[in-house]
């Protein structure tokens, strides 16, 4: 009978506890189904995709407006396949992101550059229903892992309207 009393305790034990340790997580700033994801850009709630560096290059691109950049422009299977097609405008599902890197000389080849720093990652996502408002694109940037404030992120369509409206709103070509 002492061994049926133990092993009721301790199985209510650790009923009281599963149902306290979510309530004292959330009390503590850890993430909660009512608290919203730190990982995702707030305006269009796009997040770091797993496996992005698995993803297929569309191009490169160098910058020397800003801050002497390097840049690798990746794409998803989906993307891949309307830039191979020339399929215009992409279709939902379409995911790019872009790695940027600062630009440093390399030492062993005067005259050449290698990436260095990487101050941000970007994301741009199709969902045409999702994203009307923004010609069916949402956008992530991301510094450090950490969302840019909203600011940033309400900066990005503006641009992308202005320059490549032509181009479904897409600053990359494909390079084959």
């Amino acid at each position: 009978m002492r061994r049926f009393a133990v092993r009721f305790l301790l199985l209510a034990g650790f009923a009281v506890l599963s149902l306290a340790l979510p309530a004292a997580a959330g009390a503590a700033g850890e993430k909660t189904a009512a608290t919203p994801d730190p990982a995702v850009s707030p305006v269009f709630g796009v997040s770091i995709p797993e496996g992005y560096r698995g993803w297929q290059l569309i191009a490169v691109s160098h910058r020397t407006d800003n801050k002497d950049e390097l840049r690798a422009i990746l794409g998803n299977d989906i993307i891949m396949k309307a830039y191979r097609a020339k399929t215009l405008p992409f279709p939902d599902g379409s995911m790019i992101a872009k790695l940027a890197w600062k630009r440093e000389p390399m030492k062993e080849f005067a005259g050449a550059w290698m990436p260095g720093v990487a101050p941000r990652i970007e994301f741009m996502v199709k969902d045409s229903k999702k994203y009307a408002s923004t010609g069916g694109w949402g956008f992530g940037r991301f510094i450090d892992g950490k969302p840019a404030d909203e600011a940033a992120h309400k900066s990005c369509f503006p641009c992308h309207q202005a320059n490549v409206k032509d181009h479904d709103f897409v600053f990359t070509r494909y390079a084959p």
